[in-house]
């Protein structure tokens, strides 16, 4: 789990997860809807609004660590072995056990992300931050002793990944206190991507060169040509970004007629984060009040 699968496959999830949270951002930005809490559709009701409420990202987040976490337990041809029998005993496979628990840790965000939308009585935002945050803490501690005895190229590359890390925690620590501040969640998307898209970078560079030879520690050109890769990176999701944001205008330009000619022939709607669907009933016009007074006037004698 090491080598290339190891990177390739978080990393991939990692830049899924930032898209999907691209997408719900600027729904949210164009919309003037709430992050936290976002408006359930009006014609949603029953069983869809169930369904509307259920926690997906927890539950991929969940299916995600499982899968991985049972990978790296059976990667190895003789099993996760925590000490050798040798005198005295030493650990085995470290960077292993790092992988297995930074897998756990995203299957255990998942289960408290579950719980808190469909299991607790009232959805507790803050837990879940903080459970994210702390992941991430978790996460920057495992990767900092993950870069021992690595040098040159694999250093700069993780190097760089800790970077994103660090950056990463700090977003998720100041959300703890402005959970629904649109443009941290921005901040935290786009650091999604760059970490998901150079942990699949790293994967590259490390065990699968495009080129067909191994990058060179002593070559201080590919030690130059990782950050310049990295800078590449972070204009690449930028523009990932402004390209979701414009197609997501062009939508919702589209839609909004349909939206606003389906809304005028019902009652609207307004969403509660913290209780029951209201209907506001449509106030009565002028001129019926006028044609209910003319006909009460002429049947009374």
């Amino acid at each position: 789990m090491g080598k290339f699968n190891g990177h390739f496959y978080p990393g991939l999830y990692l830049f899924s997860h930032g898209l999907y949270q691209a997408t719900v951002v600027f729904k949210a930005m164009i919309v003037n809807d709430s992050l936290l809490y976002p408006a359930c559709p009006p014609r949603n009701k029953g069983i869809w609004a169930r369904l509307w409420k259920i926690s997906y990202g927890g539950l991929i987040k969940m299916v995600t660590g499982s899968i991985l976490t049972v990978y790296v337990v059976f990667c190895l041809d003789d099993g996760m072995v925590f000490m050798d029998r040798e005198l005295p005993p030493r650990f085995m496979y470290p960077k292993e056990w790092q992988h297995l628990t930074m897998f756990v840790l995203l299957a255990l965000n998942g289960c408290v992300e579950v719980m808190s939308n469909n299991v607790l009585p009232q959805r507790c935002a803050l837990l879940e931050k903080g459970t994210v945050a702390l992941t991430y803490y978790v996460l920057l501690m495992l990767l900092v002793s993950h870069v021992q005895g690595s040098a040159g190229v694999e250093l700069q590359t993780h190097s760089l990944l800790i970077l994103v890390t660090f950056l990463l925690m700090l977003v998720l620590t100041i959300q703890l206190w402005a959970p629904d501040a649109v443009h941290l969640s921005l901040i935290e998307t786009f650091l999604f991507l760059m970490m998901g898209s150079w942990l699949v970078q790293a994967g590259f560079i490390l065990y699968r060169p495009v080129s067909g030879y191994p990058w060179q520690d002593d070559d201080i050109s590919d030690i130059m040509f990782i950050t310049t890769f990295f800078c590449w990176h972070v204009m690449i999701n930028a523009l990932c970004l402004l390209g979701i944001y414009s197609m997501a205008s062009f939508w919702h330009r589209c839609r909004s007629p349909s939206w606003k000619l389906a809304g005028s022939t019902e009652a609207p709607y307004y969403t509660s984060p913290e209780g029951p669907v209201y209907e506001l009933l449509p106030e009565v016009g002028q001129s019926e009040k006028d044609e209910q007074a003319l006909l009460l006037s002429e049947t009374t004698p």
